[in-house]
Formats: C-alpha cells, structure tokens, sequence
C-alpha cells in the first residue's frame, strides 16, 4: 500500500528498516494517546503533588493600606503650610472688616510659591483639613495672625511655640524649627518676638492629628492692630521670614549667624 504511506516517512527497505520503521510508528502512536488522555483527565486524577501547585502557590500579601500609610518617597523634603481658620472660621476680625483669615491665607500662598519655586514640596491645608490626620512632612508650620484690639503699646511682634507633644518626645528637633523661625523672620521683618506663648499655641488641634514624625510649629505673624502696615503691605516680607525659617530647619543652618 504505498500509496497509503504519508511522504515524511522512508519506506521500509530490508528487515532492519522495517523494525525501524515500526518502532517510529509506535512511538508517535503512544504520544499521541498520552497528549489526549492528559487534555481530557479531570484535575481530581492528576496527581496530588502536581494539582496542589497552585492552590497551595503563596499568595503576595496585600500591602495596598500599608503603602497608603507611608510617608510619600520623594527627592525633595515635604513640608506642610496650614492657612489658620481656612474653611472654618473667619478668625479674628477688624472693625473695618479686615480678617485674620485674609492675612492668614495670602501670607500661606506666598510661602508655598517661594517653596514651590526652590523645588520642595508643599502642601497648602486648611484649618481642619482631612489630610491632617496622619499627616506626614518634614516639617509643618500654622500661620496666624494676632488679635485686631488695641491691649498695650506692647501689643505687636510675633509669636512661635512648638507642639507640647513635640517637645516632649523630640525635643531637639522641635526646639531647632522654633529657633530658627524666630530668628530667621526676625532678621526679614524686623519684627520684636514678643514672648507670651499661650496653651492655645503649644496645645493647637493640628498637632494631636498629624504623625508623631511631623515635627510642628506655629507662628502668629504679628499683631492686627499695631502690625497691621506689614502685614498688609509688605506680605513678602512676611512669608520670606517663614520660608527662611523653615529652610533654616531643613538645612541645618547656623540659627545664630543665617548662614
């Protein structure tokens, strides 16, 4: 029959190539039988150290909340600015109508560009921001202005206090940020620290909600009634005593010299 022979295969010549050939036949018989008996053997047949495989494969852990409470991964320090009463309240008010929060916010702004523009990162939140809860950076600084009432001829300058959290379990760090932000917008504006730091200050909320790594500051910029030339008119000179401050901090500045 040999027309009947498929073309691939030599046809036999003697005993020897007979034997041959019938051996080659064999074996693509047997391989084709093992091919469909394996295509069509239920899972339950196939043996138990073969089928466990990939039910008993380790499963990669879900690590999706654990990288959401992580610091972000950054070449540049993060740095938070909190505009004081920004969406909640209007803060102290002027008689002609001037707010604490007009200050507050503008001089914020500022201070983000002027970071923004050096390269860092800078988040902008608001009195009682969602993102405070948790919140980490490098370093976070609440911007307020004082009160618009006449008290004193001693009523003017400003103020800078710590979280008494910080002080408390990182103390250095957190004396370093208010040094440097008394002497550095001291040395911009020409404004007197002016030395009565209440608890409203050392206990302010945003200090309890962010992360106990975010080392915190506050700063009232001036008083409304007898500062109120600077910190309407010379905002720059405001927000570059804060940034200088900050930076001061990052970089490990000499406080004493600005350098």
């Amino acid at each position: 029959m040999r027309e009947n022979i498929p073309q691939t295969f030599p046809q036999p010549r003697g005993p020897i190539s007979s034997l041959f050939f019938q051996l080659q036949m064999v074996f693509i018989v047997a391989f084709l039988v093992a091919t469909l008996f394996t295509a069509a053997t239920p899972s339950g047949l196939i043996p138990s150290n073969i089928s466990d495989l990939a039910q008993n494969a380790p499963l990669q852990p879900d690590t999706s909340q654990e990288q959401a409470n992580q610091p972000p991964l950054s070449s540049q320090p993060r740095i938070g600015i909190v505009a004081g009463h920004w969406g909640n309240d209007s803060g102290a008010v002027c008689q002609d109508g001037l707010t604490e929060l007009e200050i507050n916010l503008s001089v914020a702004t500022l201070v983000k560009q002027q970071l923004n523009d050096l390269g860092y990162e800078v988040d902008l939140l608001k009195e009682f921001d969602p993102l405070l809860e948790d919140y980490y950076a490098n370093a976070l600084v609440s911007i307020h202005a004082d009160s618009c009432e006449y008290v004193n001829d001693q009523a003017t300058g400003f103020k800078v206090a710590a979280a008494l959290r910080s002080r408390q379990t990182q103390n250095d760090r957190a004396n370093r940020l208010t040094a440097c932000l008394r002497a550095r917008y001291q040395e911009a504006t020409g404004l007197a620290l002016h030395n009565s730091v209440t608890n409203d200050m050392t206990l302010y909320h945003a200090f309890d909600e962010i992360s106990a790594d975010t080392i915190a500051a506050i700063i009232e910029v001036g008083f409304l009634n007898l500062d109120r030339q600077i910190l309407t008119q010379s905002q720059d000179k405001i927000a570059d005593g804060v940034v200088r401050g900050i930076l001061c901090y990052l970089n490990n500045e000499d406080v004493n010299t600005g350098n």
